[in-house]
């Protein structure tokens, strides 16, 4: 009797987990996303207009920062953070305490442009500098 109870206990158990294995979702996971040939230019003026920095209303210049995103998963990625460092003329951050720049909504698979938008605070000077720019982002959508 112990033997049967030990034996339907243990059938049972491979059961659950055979079923789990095949009707559980997958993990998301982040996939990278080099970006290269990055570049920036000012925004058009319909974009620009009114452009204050963040969390105040001090002036800024508006930049679009663009350039070609390598997805080298087969399948589309979404919601890409962009993460970098930008830098002025004198070398400053234009955004201290943040290594997220910005968002790419769906990269498709390959090579592909990309362009988002960035505020700079008026007063420091150009040229600036892009440096380590790298995304992150999910195979599925994980937010709507």
């Amino acid at each position: 009797m112990l033997k049967i109870i030990r034996q339907t206990l243990i059938l049972t158990i491979i059961s659950l987990l055979l079923v789990t294995c095949i009707y559980a979702t997958p993990a998301i996971a982040l996939t990278q996303i080099q970006l290269t040939n990055t570049s920036y230019k000012e925004c058009p003026p319909e974009l620009a207009k009114g452009s204050v920095t963040s969390g105040d209303i001090t002036p800024a210049n508006c930049f679009l920062i663009t350039g070609t995103a390598i997805n080298p998963t087969g399948k589309s990625v979404f919601d890409a953070d962009v993460f970098g460092r930008i830098y002025d003329a004198n070398n400053d951050t234009v955004m201290p305490n943040r290594t997220r720049i910005g968002n790419l909504e769906e990269i498709p698979p390959g090579e592909s442009p990309f362009e988002f938008r960035i505020s700079v605070p008026a007063n420091q000077p150009t040229p600036l500098k892009l440096e380590k720019l790298k995304a992150a982002g999910f195979t599925r959508q994980v937010r709507r």
